[in-house]
Order: structure tokens, then C-alpha cells, then sequence
């Protein structure tokens, strides 16, 4: 696969980067490497990059930001594309905003704000990029992705572009079609409202103070761990159970949010693996209640 991969890099499709640790690009810092990492300049050197991977056999796995994401100790087998250059785009027109996979979901809300559009109030806070954001249906305070979607471009697992409206993409509570149909978000075209830009401006801050007070957002972490129960929240019965600074390793839940697991200092997968599993026994034992996690594990075990 060496040669392949020398070959991929002479294509010029993308920053080429072999044996890269992933915990360089997600935001728990931890992950162990991968065999190679590419970062496309665009939406045609993607599509060229995943085609070319297919015909050749080689597997690959999508990366953005890395948030909600737990990369094994032992990397990822393969090639990991990593989107950002090229797709870190903004546009407004009129009530709708048209951005690419790679810009800031939080620096897209602020944009909306300051435009006077109505709509991402709730991602004040919310790290990670727009394609992780419309791949995770991500959300907070009441709202979520779906209830601003539009339509999406993706790039399926064998290489072709479509265009995805809201029926296609199938959202649900922190979940997408693409948790059950491969493919890499590169666009993502969200419908707003016009508003009050003060008032906009004033819930955006509010959510955002909000978060700002009550979970580790300065600390290495994935963000929320575990999904919330039907009618409950998982950092109450985590809290309740007792589990604010439970430890394994390095990887601690967190003392200000109980449904974060932050990284001390040099966290490794697996602790961060066995101290979820702690978390779900004891909850399971004490209230009944299975924690079905949120984040996605990869990589090889």
C-alpha cells in the first residue's frame, strides 16, 4: 500500500500527511495514528481522493474536527480524509446561508447573528465543524440541525456527489442516515429567519454563557458522552450515582458536567473505553437505565 499511497501523494489532490497521531486533530486529544491522512483541497479533489481509493481497494474514514469522536490507542488502518481546506465557506442569501463541511459551526451562528438571522441561537457553544454538525444532527437548548436543514451535498462512499433534502437524510435525536449509509458531507445549506438582531445577538450569548458555566469547554474533551434518556438527562443520573470525578488513567468525569469524560494530561483510548463502560454498570444497577453512548468510536482494536 506504501507505493499506492506515494502515488496518491504525486496527484496533488491534498496535504498528504503518513503515520499521523490523530490525537493532533481531535478535540479529546487522544488517538493513535493513522497510516496516512489527507486533507483535500476542495470538494473535486475529494470526490478524485475517494474514487481513487476505491479502485484501488485502500479503506478510508472521514474526519472533521473530531469532536464526538474516540480514536483507538492503536490509529486507523488506511487512509483518514480529513475535510477543511477548501471547504471552510460561508454565503448569505437572503434568509438562507449556504457554508462548507470545514467552517466553525459556532463562527456560522455568530455570522447568522450578526446578519439578523434567526435559527442557530442553539449552537452557541456547540464545538466541531457544519459537516459534523449535520452528520450528528447536532443540538442543544430545545433545537437541533434538522429544524433549519435544508439540503446537503455529500459524497457517497463510492465516490459520486448528490444532493441530500431533509426527508433523505433521516434525522433523529443526535443521529443521521449517514450513521447507516457511509458518505462525507461537503456542503450544507441551512433555511433561517429574519429577526431582531439584538435579540438574536442576546440568545446567542445567553446559550453560549450558559455553556460556558456549566461544562469543561476549556478542558480536552468530546463533548457530551452519552445521549440523554427519554424524559431525563444522563448528567443527572450520572451525578446522582455519584460518578463526578470517577477516574481510569487519565480520563476523568468531569466535576463541573457529569456527562463529560475530559482528558487530564495523557488519556489513552482504552481508559477513556473502560471508564464508559463503568459509567453505563453502574447506572444500570442503581436506576435501570441504559446510557447509550453518543460518541463514535473508530479505529483498529
Amino acid at each position: 500500500m506504501q507505493s499506492l499511497l506515494a502515488e496518491l501523494e504525486q496527484k496533488n489532490w491534498g496535504k498528504v500527511l503518513y503515520h499521523e497521531p490523530l490525537a493532533k486533530h481531535t478535540t479529546w486529544k487522544i488517538g493513535g495514528p493513522a497510516d496516512c491522512l489527507i486533507i483535500p483541497h476542495g470538494i473535486d479533489q475529494l470526490v478524485s481522493t475517494i474514487q481513487w481509493l476505491n479502485e484501488h481497494d485502500i479503506p478510508w474514514t472521514g474526519l472533521g474536527r473530531g469532536s464526538n469522536l474516540l480514536v483507538s490507542d492503536k490509529g486507523i488502518r488506511g487512509v483518514v480524509i480529513k475535510t477543511g481546506g477548501g471547504l471552510d465557506y460561508a454565503h448569505f442569501d437572503g434568509t438562507t446561508v449556504r457554508a462548507g463541511a470545514g467552517y466553525s459551526f459556532i463562527k456560522l451562528a455568530i455570522m447568522a447573528s450578526k446578519e439578523g438571522l434567526s435559527g442557530l441561537e442553539f449552537a452557541g457553544g456547540i464545538p466541531g465543524t457544519v459537516g459534523g454538525a449535520v452528520y450528528m444532527n447536532a443540538g442543544a437548548h430545545g433545537s437541533d440541525v434538522s429544524r433549519i436543514f435544508k439540503s446537503a451535498v455529500i459524497v457517497r462512499e463510492n465516490g459520486e456527489l448528490a444532493t441530500y433534502d431533509l426527508e433523505d437524510m433521516a434525522f433523529s435525536y443526535r443521529h443521521s442516515i449517514l450513521h447507516e449509509q457511509r458518505g462525507i458531507v461537503v456542503e450544507a445549506t441551512f433555511q433561517l429567519a429574519e429577526g431582531k438582531r439584538e435579540e438574536i445577538e442576546a440568545v446567542y450569548a445567553a446559550n453560549k454563557g450558559r455553556r460556558l458555566s456549566t461544562q469543561p469547554l476549556q478542558l480536552a474533551s468530546c463533548g457530551s458522552v452519552f445521549r440523554n434518556p427519554t424524559g431525563d438527562f444522563a448528567a443527572r443520573l450520572i451525578q446522582e450515582a455519584g460518578l463526578k470525578g470517577l477516574r481510569v488513567g487519565a480520563a476523568e468525569v468531569s466535576q463541573q458536567h457529569a456527562n463529560f469524560i475530559i482528558n487530564t494530561g495523557q488519556a489513552k483510548a482504552e481508559d477513556v473505553l473502560t471508564l464508559i463502560e463503568q459509567i453505563k454498570h453502574i447506572v444500570k444497577d442503581r436506576y435501570g437505565v441504559d446510557l447509550v453512548p453518543e460518541v463514535l468510536v473508530v479505529g483498529e482494536r
